[in-house]
């Protein structure tokens, strides 16, 4: 195989699945040459996650016919520190803020780094490749703002700019937590807790595993948020009520980040950002508590699959190639 443009090979590390793609770059579109995806497995532990996308990445680039690595970026959960929980510094990053908890604390850049023999690997947040990806390509291509949005096992958001003409960059923000709307706290009293120590978080409101915990806990029979939302649709009275408040929820916690970042256009990701709800339901609930006379911000569908982080962590090895390179 002779391509005719650069090669890269992207992860996307989510809860509940892992995905690497290999892509071709240039043109309108990236062209795949393979696709592996896996469940995470977290409850295996750390070692057994960090092995698993090892195995992955490896995986991908044997099934796209490479003997070698092409450049690799990763798209992750949470964001990294350099200190500990005792507060001591360290010098390798450690992972923070991640819902695959087995994580968090832990040296995953290095390790993974480690596992690959050496290889060069560019991270990010997993929802910012997820924005950087539909920026590029897909619903928000053209947009100068883009917030994007995962909702799955897990809720996300990444920032990407695109100022005067520059091609499309997450913007990390100071202590690299920027579009972090997961864990704004809608119902601190009586909310359901979240990981990070908090009640009521966004992401234990409107996740997939906080919507169908909401509905079994009043009930109703075990199926996963897409069906619940049939159910509603459907006539059953449980579903719709839960449903309903999903909605409220998802407007309250929206307009919060259009108050603050006022993006040109809003893309959902994830199993959850299926459910057509969202898109009629959720935007009049945004347009109740959004601090403004109107709301005329397009709020999108994934255009590129509700698994786009993939393709956008494939980006990732060039722009923060160019970024150092910018930044000497």
């Amino acid at each position: 195989m002779t391509p005719t443009a650069p090669l890269r090979l992207g992860l996307d590390l989510g809860g509940t699945k892992m995905e690497a793609v290999v892509v071709e770059l240039g043109g309108d579109a990236p062209r795949e040459l393979s696709r592996v995806r896996v469940p995470t497995e977290r409850e295996g532990g750390y070692e057994h996650v960090v092995e698993r996308a090892a195995s992955t990445v490896r995986r991908a680039a044997r099934d796209a016919g490479l003997a070698d690595l092409p450049p690799v970026g990763v798209g992750m959960p949470g964001s990294v520190t350099t200190r500990r929980a005792d507060g001591s510094r360290v010098d390798a990053p450690l992972v923070k803020n991640s819902n695959t908890t087995c994580l968090n604390g832990r040296p995953f850049r290095a390790d993974l780094t480690r596992e690959l023999g050496g290889a060069a690997i560019a991270f990010s947040n997993d929802a910012n490749c997820f924005a950087l990806a539909e920026a590029t390509w897909g619903a928000a291509r053209g947009a100068e703002v883009t917030f994007g949005v995962i909702l799955g096992t897990g809720v996300g958001g990444g920032l990407v700019l695109a100022r005067r003409g520059a091609p499309p960059a997450a913007w990390d923000g100071h202590h690299g937590i920027a579009g972090e709307w997961g864990h704004v706290v809608l119902e601190p009293r009586d909310g359901p807790p979240c990981y990070c120590g908090k009640r009521g978080c966004v992401e234990t409101l409107v996740s997939g595993p906080a919507i169908h915990a909401n509905y079994t806990r009043r009930g109703g029979v075990a199926v996963d948020a897409t069906d619940i939302a049939a159910r509603a649709r459907a006539g059953e009275a449980l579903a719709q009520g839960v449903l309903a408040e999903v909605m409220d929820h998802f407007g309250r916690a929206l307009a919060t980040v259009i108050d603050v970042l006022d993006p040109d256009v809003i893309v959902l990701g994830g199993g959850v950002s299926n459910m057509p709800e969202l898109y009629d339901a959720g935007r009049l609930a945004a347009e109740r508590w959004v601090f403004n006379d109107e709301l005329t911000t397009p709020i999108r569908r994934h255009a590129l699959g509700d698994s786009a982080g993939v393709l956008g962590a494939a980006l990732l090895p060039g722009l923060q190639a160019a970024q150092r390179g910018g930044s000497r």
